[in-house]
């Protein structure tokens, strides 16, 4: 499979997808990514405007789909909040990162999971699309932690004083909560817990997308498997 990704969403995430998938699938792979424009994603999915931004990722699908790919992937999180409309536009299968995650939780024996992420994804308990899976978040909060994931998304670094409040966040979560794991439902959030023992489960919400993506790139799976 030519495997297209729609990247720049923030930079840090697609680096660490690049990273990722690589490493995953392990020699020569057919792989494309195309640049697109966080500060617009940014303001589309503050004003919940789902079909500017579908319409937005259908370009980037075309040059994709001119260049080859046979398939194609969002590499972001919240990103996914204009999901439907986009594969109603697009003219290559998406393959979600959203999808695999409920099955995923329910394959680790896991009832409960805390959210971080985008300000939508928290609010929607990732637009609502665990059916086996029950997350909470840190519902009060949610304005303040968004605006700090956005932050850090767009600078590309984390810096000390909010790895932190996320580290903390996760912290409350389980223990207040009854999270059996905290889910980085934010591609960036990579940035605030590579290399950090915080005491808890922590599940990375992109290996999960990116072990199901390296499974196409290798064939290991099929489109319609």
């Amino acid at each position: 499979m030519h495997l297209g990704l729609i990247g720049g969403i923030g930079v840090a995430a697609t680096v660490v997808y690049y990273q990722r998938l690589t490493n995953a699938v392990g020699g020569a792979c057919d792989l494309t990514i195309d640049h697109a424009d966080v500060q617009t994603l940014i303001r589309n999915n503050l004003a919940d405007k789902r079909a500017e931004q579908a319409q937005v990722y259908a370009r980037h699908i075309d040059r994709l789909a001119r260049a080859g790919c046979d398939a194609v992937a969002i590499t972001s999180l919240g990103g996914h909040f204009c999901y439907d409309e986009t594969a109603a536009l697009s003219p290559l299968p998406l393959i979600s990162a959203v999808a695999p995650l409920d099955a995923h939780f329910r394959e680790q024996g896991l009832k409960r999971i805390g959210l971080l992420g985008t300000r939508v994804v928290m609010r929607t308990r990732l637009y609502g699309q665990l059916e086996r899976t029950e997350a909470v978040a840190l519902d009060d909060e949610t304005e303040e932690l968004g605006q700090l994931y956005q932050d850090m998304a767009v600078a590309g670094v984390c810096t000390p004083a909010q790895r932190r409040v996320f580290l903390d966040a996760g912290r409350r979560m389980v223990e207040d909560q009854g999270a059996e794991a905290i889910v980085l439902a934010g591609t960036d959030l990579n940035l605030a817990f590579d290399g950090q023992d915080p005491g808890y489960r922590v599940i990375d919400a992109l290996d999960v997308h990116v072990a199901e993506l390296a499974d196409l790139l290798t064939g290991r799976k099929t489109l319609s498997a």
